[in-house]
């Protein structure tokens, strides 16, 4: 028999699974030929007090036990007798045991009788053991053979020809090697000495092939007694042997749940949740493995529960893993190819559609019902290229859903699959198939956290005529899901524009959902033109209200809500950019000679902290035209591996570079990660500073007083026609007017009007006074109160702002692309 695995010859045997039997051998007449030393042990006679005498000297029966004669007229009506008696020690107490009597054939058809007890406990005197109880033994059949001292066979009952396939007649004068492969028969004939010499009862495990229609390796545990004469001498060497195959493969079987325990399943990608199922198939269940699963399964997608139900959809399947002893598998089908379509009668389809599996024991290519004969005869030929004999198609369920197909094929090893087999193929689908189904549904929280994160960020960024930026933001990886980073780009009044960066806490569809939340309130607070260290301490205000209404919800656990956040205003008149942040990084600071700094400010506290009484604070830095801003989160310069300095200095390094494009510069922040898949979701905004031109730019100071509003007329019509946009002449003396005018009445000390012309055209009235105009919905017979409402009518959009000395006003009107362009 040639050797198709790797498990040892002789495996140990649980002491449970070796009865402490004692042995007797009787001529036909029940006379004592062989005794042992186990069977002195159990009835307190020694061997000279035996052997050559009958039976009934030892075996004695209790006063209600059957008689001996009652005993010999079954074993020969049966050829044997097993079942439960009493019999009396030497010394006279009662011995409640199992008993079995088998039948032994010699060369010249002479017969002898083997006698096998245990004892199953002790009875106390007086009590009477009624009827013969059958034993667990007597359904367990056991093969026997006798040995001569030269291991040459003189006994043997009926049993032993089913467990090695040999006759009687090719066994009886022989040794073991005649009927087993050498290396077992050797490894036997060892245990067979060392009985013969030390009297001891010893086992081994060994291996054969069954004799039905499908040959199947059998393992089998022997205990070898020694029999001894009236003085002591071995004159022979008693084999006993039983199948525990079942045991064995029982064991096995456990051996490979646990693996597949740790094996499948180590993370939650769909694809290679398949390849270790078929990597832990092989060897240990079969010879190739292959899973497939439904074309939509590795998109994070479900396919249809329709299981079972008629669909007109053509099958498609998706390689997912493969594994094969021959390490090239170029005789598989599919093995090569990323798509599989079955065709819609073969038993892979029939699998799909019923979910039921298939065994294919002896795999007959050329039959009828393959389905790929006719079909795919390029495959069939491949699949009988491979020497596959025996298969089985395990389909993969989930939740009342087909989620692909397992299948197992066997070429080297020769033994068929059997049921038994196909139920641990359906175990292991089994565990597969949960990990699958919980990869699956990680798969469909994160694509939803990612596409309302993504939805929720902006599409585009823009920094108009103040900014050149750039962007880009990396989901965190599988293991720990999308985070709350979130970046933002906010156009603000008078060419300025804010800078954001923010990340809340957690990963996942909530932090997602958090994150749009605040990104929202922080637009909302820019567009009060707060400054960012108000606009910080408003946020923050939002944040805890928000961990406050979590709190409050009974159906729910409060959830952990808190963020960081950088906010900054850059102005391309004055070139000065003011920032404040709560809690997050700093930005870095690339000057137009590519020295890099990270700017000195206050650090202040994470939102949402309950730290409300420690102000946040505003840092004001003058930048020159052509610095880069870097904005970006944590996870950006922190790792598990490596201290946020080292983080910070490699990420100056590759922003070093200033002659390169802001969007190479993204990329080159990014391939310089230590890792594609980051623990956290990395968040980069760049933004290179560009300045006004002093051309752009006009302002006036005037009195406080009436005859103001004509010189801001005249001022704006003379700079309109100087930049060539005499057609708002009209509409920007109407607001200014209007705008110079509320000044006078309402603000204190010298007014100031400034136009700016950037990508719009911008008009700004500033005043001492601290206080905002509030328009309102003039009555028909009031007289006074429309000249916001004249204003808002006028320009694209209009506000107010606070500064340090008052406010400002403003209004925007829309140029042609030309005069943007300028």
């Amino acid at each position: 028999m040639t050797q198709t695995d790797h498990t040892p010859l002789a495996e140990p045997v649980s002491p449970r699974e070796i009865p402490d039997a004692a042995i007797a051998m009787l001529d036909a007449e029940g006379t004592v030929v062989g005794w042992t030393h186990a069977a002195e042990q159990l009835v307190g006679y020694p061997a000279g007090e035996v052997v050559g005498r009958s039976a009934t000297h030892v075996l004695r029966p209790a006063q209600d036990a059957p008689s001996a004669a009652e005993f010999a007229e079954q074993c020969r009506a049966q050829d044997g007798w097993s079942g439960s008696v009493t019999v009396r020690h030497r010394d006279g107490h009662a011995i409640n045991m199992t008993l079995r009597i088998s039948l032994l054939r010699g060369q010249d058809a002479g017969t002898r009788w083997l006698v096998s007890v245990t004892d199953i406990g002790t009875l106390s005197s007086g009590t009477s053991s009624g009827a013969v109880r059958e034993s667990l033994l007597a359904h367990a059949p056991v093969g026997i053979a006798v040995y001569d001292p030269q291991l040459r066979c003189t006994w043997v009952n009926d049993v032993m020809e089913r467990h090695d396939l040999t006759p009687p007649e090719r066994r009886f004068g022989r040794r073991l090697r005649d009927s087993l492969p050498a290396v077992e028969a050797h490894a036997l004939e060892v245990v067979m000495l060392q009985v013969l010499e030390s009297g001891a009862t010893m086992v081994h495990e060994y291996r054969a092939w069954s004799s039905t229609k499908r040959r199947r390796e059998h393992a089998y545990s022997a205990s070898f007694f020694c029999l001894q004469d009236a003085d002591g001498t071995a004159i022979a060497v008693c084999s006993m042997s039983v199948d525990v195959t079942g045991n064995r493969r029982a064991r096995e079987r456990l051996a490979i749940l646990s693996e597949a325990g740790t094996r499948i399943g180590s993370t939650l990608e769909v694809m290679r949740t398949g390849q270790e199922l078929a990597d832990l198939a092989v060897p240990l269940l079969a010879d190739h493995a292959l899973v497939h699963l439904m074309e939509s399964v590795p998109f994070g997608v479900d396919p249809s529960a329709g299981t079972g139900k008629k669909n007109d959809r053509p099958l498609v399947l998706r390689r997912a893993g493969a594994a094969s002893l021959d390490p090239g598998a170029v005789k598989l089908p599919w093995v090569r190819e990323e798509v599989i379509r079955p065709f819609p009668t073969s038993l892979f389809a029939t699998a799909l559609r019923t979910g039921k599996s298939h065994l294919e024991s002896v795999l007959d290519t050329h039959s009828g019902h393959w389905g790929w004969a006719l079909h795919e005869p390029v495959s069939t030929q491949k699949v009988r290229d491979s020497g596959i004999h025996s298969l089985m198609v395990v389909p993969i369920r989930a939740r009342h859903c087909v989620l692909g197909l397992a299948v197992f094929g066997r070429s080297e090893e020769p033994t068929p699959f059997q049921e038994d087999d196909l139920l641990l193929a359906e175990e292991l689908v089994t565990r597969a198939a949960l990990s699958l189904d919980n990869a699956l549904q990680y798969a469909h929280q994160r694509t939803a956290a990612l596409t309302l994160q993504r939805d929720l960020l902006p599409h585009h960024v823009g920094g108009g005529a103040a900014l050149d930026v750039a962007s880009r933001y990396v989901p965190a990886d599988m293991d720990h899901g999308v985070g709350g980073d979130w970046f933002d780009v906010i156009k603000l009044s008078g060419a300025r524009v804010a800078l954001v960066v923010g990340d809340v806490v957690g990963h996942g569809i909530n932090a997602a959902a958090t994150m749009g939340r605040l990104r929202t309130a922080v637009r909302t607070l820019a567009d009060m033109e707060l400054p960012p260290h108000e606009l910080l301490a408003r946020l923050d205000d939002t944040v805890r209200r928000l961990s406050e209404e979590d709190a409050d919800a009974a159906d729910q656990l409060p959830a952990a809500v808190g963020a960081t956040c950088l906010y900054a205003v850059y102005d391309p008149v004055t070139r000065r950019c003011t920032m404040a942040r709560a809690g997050h990084p700093p930005p870095a600071i690339i000057d137009p000679q590519g020295h890099s700094t990270f700017a000195d400010m206050p650090a202040g506290a994470p939102l949402g902290l309950g730290l409300g009484l420690v102000p946040f604070e505003s840092v004001e830095l003058e930048l020159p035209q052509g610095t880069l801003l870097a904005l970006y989160s944590d996870g950006l310069v922190e790792s598990r591996d490596d201290d946020i300095d080292v983080g910070l200095d490699r990420l100056g390094a590759a922003l070093a570079e200033t002659s390169s494009s802001l969007e190479d510069l993204c990329s080159r922040v990014i391939e310089s990660l230590p890792t594609q898949s980051p623990a956290d979701d990395v968040t980069l905004l760049l933004a290179r500073t560009r300045g006004l031109e002093p051309a752009q730019v006009a302002s006036w100071e005037l009195p406080n007083e009436p005859a103001a509003v004509r010189m801001a007329r005249q001022a704006a019509a003379r700079q309109l026609g100087e930049w060539g946009l005499e057609y708002l002449v009209s509409t920007v003396e109407l607001i200014v007017s209007e705008l110079v005018t509320n000044a006078i009445r309402y603000g204190e000390g010298p007014i100031r009007l400034r136009l700016i012309q950037h990508q719009l055209l911008t008009c700004e009235v500033s005043d001492s006074n601290t206080s905002h105009p509030r328009p309102r919905q003039p009555h028909t017979i009031d007289e006074n109160g429309r000249g916001l409402f004249l204003v808002a009518q006028l320009s694209r959009r209009w506000g107010s702002r606070s500064v340090t000395d008052g406010k400002v006003v403003w209004a925007e009107q829309d140029l042609p692309s030309k005069a943007a362009a300028v």
